[in-house]
């Protein structure tokens, strides 16, 4: 290979000197190629092995892997769903001189999959729906840090369940632009028209497949992304007046918000001359609200529905076993400990790759739910595992590669005995 290669990359990883960069991105040989789903791309895209990890390899200009490099790491120090850049390479060439592409390359975002892969035969009206409202929260977040997306669609999105919902991450960010001052209401807007017809296209091309149910409207789907956008957004933004009697609306709008997984650090509060009337609007709204009392609690790195999910089995075990003024921290390891962990251990090495530890508990509790309505008893926790493992999960394929259609979208709470003396059966006897 003649000439210089250049690597630019945050982490040094020697094993990128491995690869084959003298060769077009479609002739790499099979070794090097990971074989996973791939979404639709403008540009070149394949999978490859790197250092025991799968990495996604985008060819393009220098200009534009360069600039979508640095915007994807200020997107990640702004604490937005996206994927992670790992390098750029740049100066490449064939064994002949020949200049080749530049590369962007991106870490694969386990147990994620573009929209095309969440269904085996077709796409049903409540996941699609369910795609586009986790598209909705993601625009929603790049809008609040000032970014312009300009290519807004599910093909530059990739999706990771979460209890019963899905996360959107983004993907392709070549044509985002970052505002230091926010964003204009045109400029939402935009986006948001841009979203909305590039969702009916993509829906509309699986129809033309026959690969969406006959019920599947796009139009209808598409057009659901304006109005969860906006209810979000107003919900998130909006200002709210009410009558100064009334205070417990302010805390009634902080727990609206953090039910929708955000948390304020900052609410603007003011009253009117007769201090009749009090006005209120969020200033300082972050995501991640019971993602992050999980990680304080427990260390366990979760999505948002599965923190919360988790969230409220920690807090039923804490009424049952806590005592009144019992250390939220101590409990939390004691829950950690005795429940969360043990589920993790029981699962068979075999199938560890069939979902991410904290969609197993979630399921795990749905499936003890529904044995207990279904038998009218309580299900000791080894009992619902056992059955769990041997009835559900062991005939899933693995979402590492592939993710079957979803999860049902109720979520629905552990129930506790209603006699005093009988204790429930949370520890796992394995």
């Amino acid at each position: 290979m003649s000439g210089s290669l250049n690597i630019t990359s945050a982490t040094a990883d020697p094993a990128l000197l491995d690869l084959p960069w003298q060769l077009p991105l479609d002739a790499w040989p099979n070794e090097n190629i990971a074989a996973l789903p791939k979404g639709i791309s403008r540009h070149l895209v394949r999978f490859a092995h790197l250092s025991g990890r799968v990495v996604a390899i985008k060819e393009t200009t220098s200009e534009m892997a360069k600039r979508e490099y640095d915007m994807l790491r200020t997107l990640q120090a702004l604490e937005i769903p996206c994927v992670e850049p790992v390098a750029v390479i740049t100066n490449r060439s064939d064994e002949d001189g020949e200049p080749l592409n530049s590369v962007l390359v991106t870490r694969h975002l386990k147990f994620s999959l573009p929209y095309r892969a969440l269904y085996s035969q077709t796409l049903r009206p409540d996941t699609a729906t369910r795609l586009v409202d986790a598209l909705a929260v993601l625009l929603v977040r790049v809008h609040m840090v000032g970014l312009f997306w300009g290519d807004v669609s599910l093909s530059n999105t990739l999706f990771r369940r979460d209890a019963g919902a899905f996360a959107a991450y983004l993907v392709d960010a070549e044509t985002g632009q970052l505002y230091s001052g926010g964003l204009s209401n045109g400029q939402r807007e935009n986006d948001l028209e841009i979203a909305r017809v590039n969702i009916a296209g993509e829906l509309m091309d699986l129809e033309a497949g026959g690969r969406v149910a006959d019920e599947l409207d796009p139009i209808r789907v598409s057009n659901g992304i304006v109005a969860a956008y906006r209810l979000l957004w107003k919900e998130l933004t909006g200002s709210e007046s009410f009558a100064s009697s009334e205070r417990w609306r302010i805390r009634e709008r902080v727990e609206r918000l953090n039910n929708l997984g955000f948390d304020i650090d900052e609410l603007a509060i003011k009253t009117d001359e007769t201090g009749t009337t009090v006005r209120i609007q969020p200033k300082v709204v972050d995501a991640g609200h019971h993602q992050r009392r999980l990680l304080r609690l427990t260390g366990l790195d979760a999505e948002e529905n599965q923190a919360r999910r988790l969230l409220n089995d920690l807090d039923s075990y804490r009424a049952a076993y806590g005592e009144p003024d019992s250390d939220e921290e101590m409990t939390a390891h004691e829950w950690l400990v005795r429940v969360f962990e043990p589920v993790v251990r029981a699962i068979p090495r075999e199938l560890k790759g069939k979902l991410e530890p904290a969609e197993v508990f979630h399921q795990l509790l749905d499936h003890r739910w529904f044995m207990a309505q279904n038998q009218s008893r309580e299900i000791p926790l080894a009992e619902a595992v056992t059955s769990y493992v041997q009835d559900v999960l062991r005939h899933r394929r693995d979402e590492a590669t592939v993710i079957e259609p979803p999860t049902g979208s109720i979520t629905l709470p552990i129930t506790l005995p209603t006699d005093a003396d009988a204790e429930p059966d949370w520890r796992l006897k394995v």
